[in-house]
């Protein structure tokens, strides 16, 4: 049967429903040839840190269900790989700090439960590899270079940065080990690993993908989604993610917003015809792109007409948009308004792990990690400090805060995506 397989490159969802269905091959053959994989490229690129030895098991049991005719799930046989910080029962979430792993050292966060994001994927019948690598508490949208495991290489480019902070995710995708990787965003951390190596990945809106279990750097911005090597397997894996669920009120946001047979169900060749796109310029941000990037860009703009598309120039232009963003000092250009919370979220963060967890409060997570204070003056989160109301929660990190200005802000900047787009016919915006 493993014979049978296609090329693991070439592989999506959609094929490997078919190929199960029909028999072609079987979700042990698929597995097999994905731990192949994992063990002939990840000494390579160091996208993966926790190999899952029930990934065999899993798959032997969707083939007895097949084979019993019972049904299975969207995601039946396909091989996925999870974001480390996310909690998954057996595995500890050591966000890349060698503080929070005991094989560097550290404790061990064991969750006595798997993150909902988790949990779903496990109910779709997904085959999880392993987890993978991330920087130290997904600091940074660029690298892996912090985390206990070492750097994540870029397949797609190995003398170029992976992007990060699911630096690991993406390659393990990139390097067609996976065929979906679990990503997860404050302020780039999907969008950026999938841009950099030739993926498609989807931030979700706040609140359409539960974000409880994943170790936060803000409950207020983070966000979990896909990579993927195609538009449709990325749109597969969020619908199965997508969803209410009790543990993140939040969640409530998405009741209604599932479209009927789920997100891939509209997708179509033509679906650009007609549809009008708004183009980067100084309206919606002043800085000039790099000649490579304005190239690639020009090249992109003239494939979205082939395909039918008509663009926009700088629909943002006029506006104020450009003016409410904030670089945070202490940051070369992030905006971090929406993490003052930290303390809060840790503290639910470790709540959540359990009883028997480790570290339970935000004190013990100080303690624990006091040899490498993060939050001290230039440290990769000493900007916090600069942010209004972090005071008040590093205070008292049991009570949640108000920040009454994180959501003014975001109710300006839906306002003024909403004029735009009313003023423009938008459809969408492409950007570099």
């Amino acid at each position: 049967m493993k014979d049978m397989l296609p090329p693991l490159g070439d592989l999506t969802v959609a094929g490997i429903r078919e190929g199960l269905a029909s028999g072609a091959f079987t979700a042990e053959a698929l597995t097999l040839a994905a731990i192949t994989q994992v063990q002939a490229a990840n000494g390579t690129w160091n996208a993966i840190i926790f190999e899952n030895d029930a990934a065999l098991e899993t798959a032997r049991n969707i083939d007895r269900r097949i084979a019993a005719g019972e049904p299975v799930g969207a995601l039946a046989g396909v091989p996925i790989v999870v974001k480390d910080p996310m909690d998954m029962v057996g595995f500890p979430s050591t966000a890349g700090w060698r503080l929070l792993y005991s094989g560097a050292g550290g404790v061990d966060l064991m969750p006595e439960r798997d993150s909902p994001v988790v949990a779903r994927m496990r109910a779709a019948d997904a085959v999880i590899l392993g987890k993978t690598n991330v920087p130290i508490l997904s600091w940074t949208g660029t690298h892996a270079n912090d985390s206990w495991a070492g750097p994540t290489i870029n397949p797609a480019a190995p003398d170029r940065v992976p992007g990060g902070s699911s630096a690991g995710s993406a390659a393990a995708v990139a390097a067609h080990m996976a065929v979906i990787g679990l990503a997860e965003e404050t302020g780039g951390s999907i969008q950026n690993p999938a841009s950099a190596q030739d993926l498609v990945g989807i931030k979700p809106t706040i609140g359409l993908v539960p974000n409880a279990g994943v170790v936060p750097l803000s409950a207020n911005r983070d966000v979990v989604g896909p990579v993927a090597r195609t538009v449709a397997d990325a749109a597969e894996c969020l619908t199965v993610l997508a969803g209410f669920t009790t543990e993140d009120p939040k969640t409530l946001a998405s009741v209604g917003k599932i479209p009927a047979g789920g997100y891939a169900a509209g997708l179509s060749t033509d679906g650009l015809r007609g549809k009008r796109l708004g183009l980067y310029g100084p309206g919606w941000r002043p800085d000039a792109l790099s000649d490579e990037a304005a190239q690639l860009y020009e090249r992109a703009q003239g494939e979205l007409t082939a395909a039918g598309a008509i663009l926009v120039e700088d629909p943002f232009a006029g506006t104020d948009f450009a003016s409410l963003r904030q670089i945070t000092p202490g940051t070369p250009f992030f905006d971090g308004r929406g993490l003052e919370s930290l303390p809060y979220d840790m503290t639910c963060y470790l709540r959540r792990l359990g009883p028997d967890a480790a570290l339970k409060s935000w004190d013990d997570f100080v303690s624990a990690t006091a040899s490498e204070n993060v939050l001290e003056k230039g440290a990769i989160l000493g900007y916090l400090h600069e942010l209004p109301d972090f005071a008040a929660c590093l205070a008292d990190p049991e009570t949640p805060p108000a920040l009454p200005d994180f959501p003014e802000l975001k109710r300006r900047y839906l306002e003024l995506l909403n004029q735009v787009f009313a003023e423009h016919e938008l459809d969408g915006l492409v950007y570099p």
